[in-house]
This record gives structure tokens, sequence and C-alpha cells, in this order.
């Protein structure tokens, strides 16, 4: 008997009240009445399976496409390979219209009808360009030290006066030295160009070379892809032909 009843789950009772009737939950059922003073972080529930990306028929290695954002929107440039989430690995060829080897969305591309052999390029270039940190920037340490923040304030030094020039001051000193020019009373610092390294630079060239001897086996290819895409006033972009 003692099984039978410990066995046995606590069921809700229906109560009357007044006309109408209503369960009413065992004491077992209700909700607690304590609860933690902070809230536990739990972890979100994913209920999306991330699925690869499919692209588009017309995305095909060595399609030429027109680029519709980005630093080079308006530029036609040669597929290379897809990556993986949508992502296309494209080329202009750099020599042909100043487009590297970079990555590009799939949904601001258009895919034209123009396609290019990529018959001599290395296939182990292209593997290693695809890689996930291939494309990271490199950290720079080049934050000033706490030295250099609190010499800000200091008065100059006698040697530093002495040895101004007829017109400067200790300012303009600094300016120099730096690398600031002052033009209409604007400050203007001398940038210097992004050093590419010598590894992604090979690379380019190899793919480069390898693409454009197959371009210019083609009539009018290059001329093609050198050339820009602008729409203008009165053209129809959905009656064109790509």
């Amino acid at each position: 008997m003692s099984a039978q009843k410990g066995s046995e789950k606590p069921t809700s009772q229906t109560k009357k009240f007044g006309k109408g009737e209503r369960e009413v939950p065992h004491h077992s059922q209700k909700a607690k009445k304590f609860y933690p003073a902070e809230d536990e972080s739990k972890p979100k529930k994913v209920r999306k399976s991330i699925k690869p990306a499919r692209p588009r028929p017309s995305l095909a290695p060595g399609s030429v496409l027109i680029l519709l954002a980005g630093r080079f929107r308006g530029k036609r440039v040669v597929l290379l390979k897809h990556l993986p989430q949508g992502v296309l690995l494209i080329t202009g060829p750099y020599k042909a219209n100043g487009v590297p080897l970079r990555r590009v969305n799939a949904r601001y591309v258009i895919a034209t009808s123009a396609k290019v052999d990529l018959k001599g390029i290395d296939d182990q270039v292209v593997e290693k360009v695809a890689e996930e940190g291939y494309f990271t920037r490199e950290k720079k340490n080049d934050k000033a030290g706490e030295e250099a923040f609190f010499k800000q304030g200091e008065k100059p030094e006698v040697s530093d006066i002495i040895s101004l020039e007829k017109g400067e001051t200790v300012k303009t000193r600094k300016e120099k030295e730096l690398g600031v020019t002052r033009k209409r009373k604007l400050t203007r610092i001398s940038l210097q160009k992004k050093k590419i390294s010598s590894a992604r630079a090979s690379d380019q060239k190899a793919v480069d070379k390898a693409l454009l001897t197959n371009i210019k086996k083609e009539p009018m290819l290059l001329e093609y892809l050198r050339s820009s895409f602008s729409v203008r006033a009165g053209d129809r972009p959905h009656l064109m032909k790509w």
C-alpha cells in the first residue's frame, strides 16, 4: 500500500466558484515563492541550424563580376573561388584595374556572361589565399607610453629654446619632428603608405601572371575589365543583358 501511495502523482482539484468551475493545482504543483536575487544567465538556444551557402548558378569560377559596393564599386573583376558563408574570392587582376585579391559578399555582385579561362593558375596559391587567417590584420602596439603622456604639460628645456631657428617656436619644432604641416590654419599629418607584405605581393603576381596571359588571348577583354560600370540618366538596368 505504501508503494502505491508513493507512486501516485498529485492531481489538481476542480472547485466551484459561483456558477463556474476552476481547476486548482495541488500545493506541490504551485510555483515556488522563493527565487534567486540575481538572474542566472542561461545560454541562448539557437534554433536555426547553420546551413552552407548555396551560390547562384551564374556565379561560376572564371565569370566576370561587377562590384556594387565597397571601395572598388563599379569595377569588373574575375571570380576565382567560392568561400564558405556566401563569400567570393575575386581579383582584378591588379595590373588591369587595380583590384587586388580580396573577399566580396555574393549579394553585392552582378554576374555577367563574360568568362575568363582559369587555366595555369596555381591551385596551391588559391587555397592559401582562401584560408581564414590570410586577410587578418596584424595588431600593432603604437600607443604612447605613460612618459610621453606626462611630458605633454612640461615646460621646454633651455637647450631646446636656444637651438630654435629664426621665426620658429617649440611647438612648430615638435610638429616638424612629428611630420605635421600647417596650411590655412589646419594641421595635416603626413600619412605613411601601408606596407604590403612580400608574401601577399608574390601571391598576387602569381595569380595575375596566369590570368593576364588568358585574358590577352580574348579580343577586347582586357579593355572590358579596365572599364568601370555606371548607370546614367535614361539607362534601364532591368532591360540590360549582362
